[in-house]
């Protein structure tokens, strides 16, 4: 029997998924984030290989056909070095096929169409928008990291959160909802508490935040309203960035946030803004194993059974 494998790896986890060549789940894993723009490079490599050999266990992995490895960060690839671990960590995990490196943008798209064209907002850790003509990224918008760039990401709902949280204690504004949890999840009591405790940590940890703002946007706190309407809006232009007024081809959402109010919010945007169907997608591990099929067997490769 013949397989396949994906995986996902993103800033914050690593999924790997085989199939068989009819699209059946034989095996799946998780491991820690894999950028290795955001982690050591040694780090990314070794969760990449975790991942591998919890989705293989029990498999031949000599059976395995075709690979495709979605990561963020793609681009240091381009580093012989970081790209030596990588393929160590795969070879390690039993499989002799090559790893085929795609954006982690190009595995989202896969994952919620098998169309080839169109647009996908992957919407996680860090944010970017690609342009897919062909199964490939043409053109990207965002994507520059948490230093310059991850608009409306959970990195910036983050980040906002704690400077929201900030701006009461200068004011010396009464606490509650999202600024308290904030500062329990600190460990902080106050101002300076707080500063210490964030610069303390990677600044990639500001993420852990993000669910904070979804909790106190549920029970209506202002703060965090305005938070989410503004990460919408700032997702919402970097996948328009990527398209003509004229394109319908459709619209892939991917990425932690997508089951969080910013994706019922980023949608209802998009809707309004682009005449064209959007798709909320979850598993880019999903969409890494159908290509990978797909470089088997060609297009009309099955879709990847439901989790």
């Amino acid at each position: 029997m013949d397989l396949v494998v994906g995986l996902d790896a993103g800033g914050t986890s690593t999924r790997a998924l085989v199939l068989d060549l009819d699209g059946a789940r034989l095996g799946q894993g998780l491991a820690g984030g894999a950028n290795p723009n955001s982690h050591p490079p040694s780090v990314a490599a070794a969760h990449i290989g975790e991942a591998l050999a919890e989705a293989l266990d029990g498999l031949d992995s000599r059976k395995v056909r075709s690979g495709v490895l979605g990561i963020a960060g793609a681009s240091r690839m381009a580093d012989p070095a970081v790209l030596e671990l990588f393929q160590d960590a795969w070879e390690r995990a039993g499989l002799h096929c090559p790893m085929r490196v795609i954006t982690d943008c190009e595995a989202a798209f896969a994952t919620g169409t098998s169309s080839p064209d169109g647009t996908v907002l992957v919407a996680g850790t860090g944010s970017i928008a690609g342009r897919i003509a062909d199964h490939r990224m043409t053109g990207q918008s965002g994507g520059y990291g948490w230093l310059i760039g991850d608009d409306g990401s959970a990195f910036w709902l983050g980040r906002e959160a704690v400077r929201a949280t900030l701006r009461l204690l200068d004011l010396g504004a009464p606490l509650e909802g999202l600024a308290t949890a904030v500062l329990t999840a600190a460990g902080a009591r106050n101002r300076g508490q707080l500063i210490t405790a964030v610069n303390a940590q990677p600044p990639i940890k500001l993420a852990q935040f993000a669910p904070l703002v979804s909790s106190a946007y549920h029970h209506g706190d202002p703060e965090a309203l305005t938070i989410i309407a503004s990460a919408a809006r700032l997702l919402a232009d970097t996948a328009s960035a990527v398209r003509e007024p004229s394109d319908t081809s459709p619209i892939v959402l991917v990425g932690s946030l997508i089951k969080t109010p910013v994706g019922v919010h980023l949608k209802q945007e998009l809707l309004k803004r682009c005449n064209a169907q959007v798709i909320m997608a979850t598993e880019g591990a999903a969409g890494a194993a159908w290509l990978a099929a797909v470089d088997v067997l060609g297009p009309t490769a099955p879709r990847p059974s439901r989790s």
